[in-house]
């Protein structure tokens, strides 16, 4: 979970790296550094964000036309400078940057000190260089070192590797980590993420697993196994203003408030794609959904609507289990994998030991080209646009708005009725959010300083409660537990006392009465009951009010949306940057 950029061109490259660092710092934001070759290798690193590091560097004479940066989120190693990327080989000469994990490291490393290797960092990496370095002879080329270096690398890893005796060249490889690379006009990057490379060039392509790349200024070369692969260059459709503020003070809010313009763009598929995942729903033994953390929560309301109105049974389980199970899925099993990067790692480990056993995989995936859209038989894209902050906000939605676009389906609805329904969703959810900004502000003035909050909710509305419960905890830093109405009294109602905040996901449902009563032994004990609900009652002591005569499937969306507007003004209201949440990061590429 670290950021990766890389350039090679005619230009002077210092601020082009700092500045497409900075667009990476959600992936990893502990420590920075970075590398330009210039006669030799000359590096600069901090603790911290990456300004710290811009602070470091003066642009008049730290500079070239080749270099590397790095945004790290620690796996091996406090942050510290000598921990921090790039890291150099025993000369000096290589420098690595790298996101993953080199599960072996330990063993390699103490290889390499028997032979008088001397390290500098606690870090995997540092192995890298230092191996990289040693098969870097008088009579090869540095991506014939790097290929000799890779199959002693147990693993994951996205690698940028330069060197002063090649100072027009980058070396990058991939195994398990996001890898992409930016096709320009005498000049080309690699990154972790296309918004590194966007100000520069809308032009890419994927690198696969296993696949090596060799930039120049000119060209862009890809080899397997030592042969050259063609691949196919991808025009990027967004622009860069979409990963930017755009007069923002946070990602966080302008996502919120982005989701009544992404939500059409929802409905903007390939009608025969969704019906073809809908056929293949039908005909299945058995469907099982994978995911981790909000794109789980947004699998369980599909579980709810894809039962209660397609009739489709559904199993969720966390990707990061689904080793423990994967012995009783067969070839009659469908698997929904659901991941906004397209790269988390438990994701993608499940559905490749999923694939292996001969299970038919669809994924739901936000970023086109990931590794999870290559390794699925077919894909069903969010099209939520650029997700900056670390919190999943319009990337939820619109997975949420996915499931109810394949019920129509199954209903034999969708040509009938798709566009009006997510038309009527981007309404309502601008409305929402219109209504609710002043109470949640005030509301989150009173919850600041709580010790602790409460989610509850029944059927549906259970997911959307232990979707609450995430957001206000990683973005206030106060603890927050979610849970089914009718489990209160079962453990957590003996923390309820005077002034506790329980937040009740509420709407006009079939479940209203029956979670009215479970808000009524809040009550009893003095809790702070805050109601979110299109029907008013006076149970509650604050009000979150939604859209009325909503189509109920809209309720877990229109439910959440103020939510998330809670968890950001609290978090805000704390001092907290809510686009960084500490010990987060945006893409979960470490299992």
């Amino acid at each position: 979970m670290c950021g990766i950029i890389g350039y090679v061109g005619d230009k002077n490259c210092a601020r082009i790296l700092v500045d497409s660092l900075k667009t990476l710092e959600y992936r990893g934001y502990d420590s920075a550094g970075i590398v330009v070759v210039n006669g030799k290798l000359e590096v600069k690193k901090a603790v911290g964000r990456v300004a710290g590091l811009e602070s470091q560097i003066d642009y008049s004479t730290f500079n070239g036309t080749t270099g590397m940066a790095h945004t790290r989120w620690a796996t091996h190693g406090k942050p510290s400078v000598p921990n921090s990327h790039p890291h150099f080989d025993q000369s000096g000469t290589v420098a690595v940057i790298h996101n993953g994990i080199i599960e072996n490291f330990a063993e390699l490393k103490s290889g390499l000190l028997s032979r008088g290797h001397v390290f500098a960092s606690e870090t995997d990496t540092e192995v890298v260089s230092h191996l990289i370095g040693e098969n870097y002879s008088s009579d090869s080329t540095l991506e014939e070192a790097v290929a000799k270096t890779l199959p002693l690398l147990h693993g994951s890893y996205a690698l940028g590797v330069v060197s002063s005796r090649d100072p027009g060249k980058i070396v990058a490889v991939r195994k398990s980590s996001p890898l992409v690379i930016g096709v320009g006009k005498g000049e080309n990057f690699i990154a972790s993420d296309v918004p590194a490379f966007l100000a520069h060039t809308n032009k890419a392509l994927v690198v696969d697993d296993g696949e090596l790349a060799v930039l120049t200024p000119r060209s862009v070369e890809v080899f397997r196994r030592g042969k050259r692969v063609k691949k196919d260059v991808w025009k990027v459709t967004w622009t860069p203003e979409a990963a930017k503020l755009g007069g923002y003070p946070y990602f966080m809010l302008k996502e919120i408030e982005e989701q009544p313009a992404t939500i059409p763009r929802v409905v903007a598929q390939n009608e025969a794609g969704i019906r073809r995942v809908a056929a293949k729903l039908k005909g299945a033994k058995r469907v099982v959904m994978l995911a981790c953390g909000t794109s789980r929560h947004a699998a369980l309301i599909g579980r709810y609507i894809l039962m209660k109105d397609a009739g489709i049974y559904c199993d969720v389980m966390l990707a990061s289990e689904f080793s423990h199970f994967a012995q009783s899925m067969d070839r009659g099993t469908v698997i929904i994998a659901i991941s906004q990067s397209g790269e988390t790692a438990d994701v993608m480990d499940a559905v490749r030991s999923a694939k292996a056993r001969g299970v038919c995989v669809y994924s739901i995936v936000n970023v086109l080209g990931s590794t999870l859209t290559r390794e699925s038989d077919g894909v069903i894209y969010m099209q939520a646009g650029p997700e900056v902050g670390v919190a999943a906000t319009k990337s939820f939605s619109a997975t949420v708005l996915m499931f109810s676009l394949l019920s129509l389906a199954l209903q034999g609805r969708y040509r009938k009725d798709a566009k009006g329904f997510v038309d009527g969703a981007a309404a309502l959810v601008k409305k929402t959010i219109e209504d609710n900004r002043g109470t949640v502000k005030a509301l989150a003035e009173e919850l600041k300083g709580s010790p602790a909050v409460y989610f509850i909710g029944r059927g549906i509305n259970f997911a959307t409660a232990i979707e609450g419960a995430l957001k206000f905890k990683e973005i206030s830093y106060i603890h927050a537990e979610g849970m089914p109405a009718g489990e209160l009294k079962h453990g957590t109602l003996s923390l309820v006392e005077k002034g506790v905040p329980v937040v009740t996901i509420n709407p006009a449902d079939d479940t209203y009465e029956e979670t009215v009563s479970n808000t009524m032994e809040v009550r009893a004990r003095e809790g702070l009951v805050i109601g979110v609900s299109d029907r008013p009652n006076k149970i509650y002591d604050r009000f979150i009010r939604i859209p009325e005569g909503a189509d109920p499937l809209l309720y877990p969306l229109l439910s959440t949306v103020p939510l998330q507007m809670l968890a950001y003004y609290v978090g805000v209201a704390r001092g907290n940057d809510v686009d960084k949440p500490r010990n987060l990061a945006k893409s979960v590429t470490v299992k």
